[in-house]
């Protein structure tokens, strides 16, 4: 929040239109309907946007890919959160994404977004973490290859049935590909965007928990 406050919220009227890139469920979405933005969310999961959906009915949401993004309307800014672009895996669709937000913003828009350097998964120690409850039971890890840059999330979870008491088992993996800054900031300037910066989450008044590792962009067309 206090990112967001300083680079994003502190920038926009009240009222602006907002355009939620790889919304997810609605986390954040449901802080800029809050604030009185006019947002609309864009996910590729369709079943997260039907919890965006019941959670949000006052908001839009559209399954859409962010490489492919194609709404026919401008917006007065453009916001992705939680490291959500490094799940973006080269760097030629990261490209494309940026393109596509800059096509969707207006004259003077804005453009914040954040990223995970190569600091913040060389943090992660290969360990399991776990989360324990009296139904659920989760452990995640990740791993990170530097040679390809390339990082995974293992994700297992455990739960408890209501009819049977018996437990069942999911898994998945994430993977998430690390860009050096530079890079970013050069594809960037080749998809339009000028008066673009980079600014560490922490100088942003992130935690250290949340922030270590983390970079925030901003641009405008």
């Amino acid at each position: 929040m206090p990112a967001l406050e300083s680079l994003f919220f502190s920038r926009l009227g009240h009222g602006a239109t907002v355009l939620d890139l790889c919304c997810g469920s609605g986390h954040v979405t449901k802080e800029l309907v809050a604030r009185g933005y006019r947002v609309t969310g864009v996910d590729l999961s369709t079943a997260l946007i039907e919890q965006a959906r019941v959670a949000l009915p006052t908001a839009e949401f559209v399954v859409q890919d962010a490489r492919e993004l194609h709404l026919g309307l401008q917006y007065d800014a453009v916001l992705s959160t939680f490291d959500s672009l490094n799940h973006i895996l080269t760097l030629d669709h990261l490209r494309q994404v940026f393109a596509r937000v800059r096509a969707h913003l207006k004259s003077e828009g804005l453009f914040v977004f954040d990223m995970n350097s190569e600091a913040a998964y060389f943090a992660d120690l290969r360990q399991w973490t776990a989360t324990v409850s009296a139904n659920d039971v989760g452990l995640v890890r990740g791993t990170y290859e530097a040679s390809t840059k390339t990082a995974r999330t293992e994700l297992l979870w455990f739960q408890k049935q209501d009819h049977t008491g018996l437990w069942s088992k999911s898994e998945s993996i994430v993977e998430q590909r690390c860009y050096p800054q530079g890079e970013i900031l050069t594809a960037l300037l080749e998809s339009g965007f000028t008066n673009v910066e980079a600014i560490s989450a922490e100088d942003a008044g992130v935690t250290s928990d949340l922030g270590f590792g983390r970079i925030f962009y901003s641009a405008r067309p």
